[in-house]
């Protein structure tokens, strides 16, 4: 559950769209407008529907399908539909100062001889810009598209071929690259790495194990999963050696995933999947000489089943590997310096928590491979710190009793690294600076007057001079601009999401309440309130909350929601409070106690935290309804409202449990070993932190809803948690969508019947409107 579905919903504001730069000025914040349904109907607004949210006309959102900043940093490069070549993309540059276009390289040479125009997916430049890959056909793989195939264009002859020889299936290639030199382009085919070379000639074969349970170059399922690892190897920088990732999956336990869709008989699907406490892949590093094809492997100390390898990378320029190196507890991270030539390893340093350690995926190497950035949380927050390159000496760079979100840029030449945090409230975001040199010294770069709270995210070009600035809040659809970040002024917008911004200032709802409870001890939590229109404080209405709970998301959070959020929206408009309370454990930039209090608690602090919460809104806010509390949740959320059923049934009148899982041991062992500890020295811990524990306990209105194809949290959780509710006796209803996964939207209609189906459990159960 490392990215949860309903986030990345909640995320994925807006429905994808090429939209060319415009010369316009960023819009001011909404004008407030009259809050009730006759003041919106007579502006002409419509009310939100399901269909209108999630249908084939759902309310337009507009994105900018930006590319990779020029080296310069003077431009960037986009991605734009053809209108001379039909089906075709061509690849534009904008400079930043007056918005001058250039096609680089136009659609008509991305057409292969006899065939249609290759649909554009991806793109990379070679180091001397002079020859392109680009990706197309992409077929899904896990949670990516990432199967595909790639072409290489020459921009001197024009010249077009496709990578990996005439005798490669379609759409099998993976993570093509070129080498740092521009001679070779390595990739993965059939779990195996490849190079060949650029000017043309034979595909070599670097790896020959590759098969069903041998992995090479790509992590396996639980390492992409929890640990981020898709693309699991890497060039050197001087073209000689590719350094990568090898899974021997063969011991993992094999879960049955069944198609009953397709035919008549069913079909078996096999994965690999680690469940907790089973064994995981046998995992080795190392690095390939690309002259020889010989692999040397790194000599890591352990079981290589009892260990793990987060992250990997080359150390600069030095020709060295720097290695974090895990134990099974994720506690304990040796950093390690490995030599390809031999194989061994030194130790630069050593990161120990009680509870877990994070693997670092931002270290940076400075240019002169004097040292790297490294996140830690050794004093308490999540700090920037810089190593020296024999792990020596570690320099906090960003004290205070703060964290650092996302460190985004490392500008030597300008001495600054460029992170987001939010020291002063943990629902947003913004840009910071601090000194790479001398004393620390930390500063405010997202400006802070009036308009500006809220969640800020950049894309920094190289130089920090421009960025792609993305601003938005509870109440204020994104909008990305342009910026010069030397004036802090906005230079154009690239997309403005006018007509998602109409549903919250045209619409009758009033502006979301942001608030913080006190649930004792010294504890309070952050939550959020969208109040329904024509709200009355006299009258008392029904409450939705929307919970996660786990430390792998946050719900509480001052940005645009996308379109679950207006799903709430729509319940508002018929009536409903909707709100979310974010307890102790959750991902928020609140310290490393707040995160970790709930060490080998998950499950148990959280619904405990929020059954608190509610229960002194009650108390303080005589507008709610006690007798129409509902619930809901997906994935980690899923498990919260299921334990808050059983545990509180006195309080939650219905809940909605979606993906959620009913025994933490049928999940992975990375991710709740991680925040567990291993099931045979915290068995308790795993009983009281499973909802089929108390499933005894529902006594209010109970659906359960899962894809049958979910990779992620099986469907074999809510199989065993409807087997005890029947065996407790317990009425409650299910919903299963066939083959859809973790995230429940493939195939035409099922994000509006899903939504629908939510829609009427609420109507029938926990009737809308103020009483």
């Amino acid at each position: 559950m490392r990215s949860t579905p309903l986030l990345a919903l909640l995320a994925a504001a807006v429905s994808p769209a090429i939209v060319r730069a415009q010369l316009t000025p960023v819009p001011e914040a909404p004008v407030q407008r009259a809050r009730t349904p006759v003041a919106a109907a007579a502006r002409g607004y419509r009310p939100l529907t399901v269909d209108r949210i999630f249908g084939a006309d759902a309310i337009r959102g507009d994105s900018f399908d930006g590319g990779e900043w020029t080296e310069d940093g003077r431009g960037y490069i986009a991605i734009e539909s053809s209108k001379s070549t039909d089906g075709g993309s061509d690849i534009v540059r904008y400079e930043i100062a007056g918005g001058a276009r250039t096609v680089l390289v136009p659609a008509e040479l991305l057409v292969p001889k006899g065939a249609a125009a290759i649909g554009v997916e991806g793109y990379a430049f070679s180091p001397d810009r002079r020859k392109m890959l680009v990706f197309t056909g992409g077929k899904p793989f896990r949670r990516t598209h990432a199967l595909g195939d790639y072409w290489l264009l020459d921009l001197d002859t024009k010249q077009l071929r496709r990578i990996g020889g005439p005798t490669a299936a379609p759409s099998t290639t993976m993570y093509a690259e070129f080498s740092p030199d521009g001679t070779r382009i390595a990739y993965v085919r059939a779990n195996d790495l490849y190079v060949e070379p650029v000017g043309g000639g034979t595909p070599q074969q670097l790896t020959r194990d590759g098969s069903d349970l041998i992995v090479n170059g790509l992590g396996d399922w639980v390492y992409e999963e929890e640990f981020g690892l898709r693309k699991a190897w890497s060039w050197s920088p001087d073209s000689r050696r590719i350094a990568f990732w090898r899974f021997d999956t063969s011991g993992v336990g094999t879960f049955a995933m069944i198609k009953n869709t397709d035919g008549q008989y069913s079909k078996v699907i096999p994965l690999q999947y680690p469940k907790v406490g089973t064994a995981n892949s046998a995992v080795q590093v190392g690095t390939v000489d690309i002259a020889t094809g010989r692999t040397r492997w790194f000599r890591l100390q352990g079981d290589p089943r009892q260990t793990y390898v987060p992250q990997m990378g080359w150390a600069g320029s030095s020709g060295r590997v720097l290695i974090q190196y895990a134990n099974r507890l994720q506690n304990t991270y040796q950093v390690l310096l490995g030599d390809p030539a031999d194989g061994s390893v030194a130790p630069l340093f050593v990161e120990r928590d009680k509870a877990w350690v994070e693997a670092n995926d931002q270290v940076q190497w400075l240019k002169d491979g004097s040292g790297f950035t490294w996140m830690s949380e050794r004093d308490g927050w999540r700090h920037l710190y810089l190593v020296s390159r024999d792990g020596k000496r570690m320099q906090l760079r960003t004290p205070g009793n703060y964290d650092v979100i996302d460190l985004l840029q490392v500008d030597e030449a300008g001495g600054y690294a460029y992170f987001i945090a939010s020291p002063d409230n943990p629902t947003q975001r913004y840009l910071y600076r601090a000194t790479l040199t001398g004393t620390p010294r930390v500063e405010r770069v997202t400006p802070s007057g009036p308009g500006q709270a809220g969640t800020h995210a950049y894309d920094l070009a190289p130089g920090a001079h421009w960025a792609r600035h993305t601003f938005s809040s509870f109440d204020r659809a994104p909008v990305t601009e342009v910026m010069d970040m030397t004036t802090g002024k906005s230079l154009r917008v690239l997309a403005r999401n006018q007509a998602l911004q109409d549903v919250v200032t045209d619409g009758p709802l009033p502006p979301a309440e942001f608030f913080r409870v006190d649930i004792g001890g010294g504890t309070q939590l952050d939550g959020w309130l969208i109040k329904p229109a024509n709200f009355d404080p006299a009258k008392r209405y029904p409450i939705l909350f929307q919970v996660y709970g786990e430390p792998a998301g946050q719900t509480v959070a001052d940005r645009w929601g996308g379109r679950g959020a207006l799903w709430h929206r729509m319940l508002a408009e018929h009536g409903y409070l909707v709100a979310s309370i974010d307890p102790r454990g959750v991902a928020s930039p609140r310290g490393r106690e707040w995160r970790k209090t709930i060490y080998r608690r998950i499950g148990i602090v959280g619904p405990e935290d929020i059954a608190a919460a509610v229960r002194r809104m009650l108390a303080t806010r005589a507008y709610i309804d006690p007798t129409r509390v509902g619930i809901w949740g997906w994935s980690g959320g899923g498990s919260t409202t299921l334990h808050s059923m059983f545990r509180f049934p006195d309080l939650y009148a219905t809940g909605i449990a979606v993906a959620g899982v009913a025994d933490q041991k049928l999940y992975d062992t990375i991710y709740q070993e991680r925040y567990m500890g291993l099931p045979d020295d915290n068995a308790e811990g795993y009983r009281k932190g499973s909802p089929i524990t108390y499933a005894a306990g529902l006594k209010g209105n109970l659906l359960m809803i899962h894809g049958t194809g979910d990779d992620n949290v099986h469907y074999q959780n809510m199989e065993q948690m409807a087997d005890a509710l029947i065996a407790a006796g317990k009425p409650f209803s299910m919903m299963a969508y066939p083959d859809r996964t973790h995230g429940i939207y493939e195939k035409p209609g099922t994000s509006v019947h899903l939504y629908s189906l939510m829609t009427r459990y609420l109507e029938t159960n926990l009737p809308p409107g103020g009483r």
